[in-house]
């Protein structure tokens, strides 16, 4: 770890995020929602999401990468506290930022639910067949079973965030590898893309240990 040029105030991030629920007692969903950078800011922002990862998934061809993703969709994984925000709650996020009513160019981008069990599907084609009827459109987006999960490549993580280099660099250096699953990295993601409520960025600042610079590098994009 690089040394601090300051005096800490608050506990790391490290010790922040070990409050966060374990992935045991969390639910996870997973969406495809066209290029994966901003649904993984949006739902990141969002309360009740504990942590979020970008990959590939929707498709046969073994270990896709970015630059040979064969018949995959990029995908957008979301673990989720169900006591604080329902599956149900996600969809709504879902459909609204997406566009439902016509067929992608590229299979890479299409829209798609990737459920991991019935409940999820259920709930998935009732809001579609509720979104139909609301607009009167044919709704082309798919609902599918997730089959696998192919995890992005690093630089693909958290993207907004290292956009902002001052502060993925610092958290990179506390967290190492556990930097794409950490939630603070996923609220700070979401934040510097313009998402959340000024409440919640501003007790999530409280909670930080981090540098005055980062700090103010985080302020500069909001």
């Amino acid at each position: 770890m690089t040394p601090s040029a300051y005096e800490p105030t608050h506990p790391t991030e490290l010790a922040v995020d070990a409050e966060s629920l374990p992935p045991s007692a969390t639910e996870t969903a997973t969406f495809g929602m066209g290029c994966f950078w901003g649904p993984d800011a949006r739902f990141g922002a969002t309360p009740g999401v504990v942590r979020t990862r970008v990959g590939y998934a929707g498709g046969t061809d073994p270990e896709p990468s970015y630059y040979s993703l064969g018949d995959h969709t990029e995908v957008v994984q979301v673990e989720y506290d169900p006591d604080v925000v329902s599956y149900e709650a996600l969809l709504d996020v879902f459909w609204a930022n997406h566009t439902p009513f016509s067929a992608p160019l590229k299979r890479q981008y299409r829209g798609v639910v990737l459920a991991h069990n019935d409940r999820q599907q259920e709930a998935a084609e009732q809001t579609r067949e509720e979104l139909e009827s609301r607009t009167g459109k044919s709704v082309e987006t798919a609902i599918e079973t997730l089959d696998r999960f192919y995890l992005a490549e690093d630089y693909h993580q958290k993207y907004e965030l290292r956009s902002t280099p001052v502060v993925a660099d610092e958290l990179e250096d506390r967290y190492g590898g556990a930097f794409v699953d950490s939630t603070v990295a996923a609220r700070l993601n979401g934040f510097v893309a313009g998402h959340g409520e000024d409440d919640e960025r501003e007790t999530l600042f409280a909670e930080l240990d981090l540098s005055p610079a980062a700090l103010s590098e985080v302020r500069r994009r909001l």
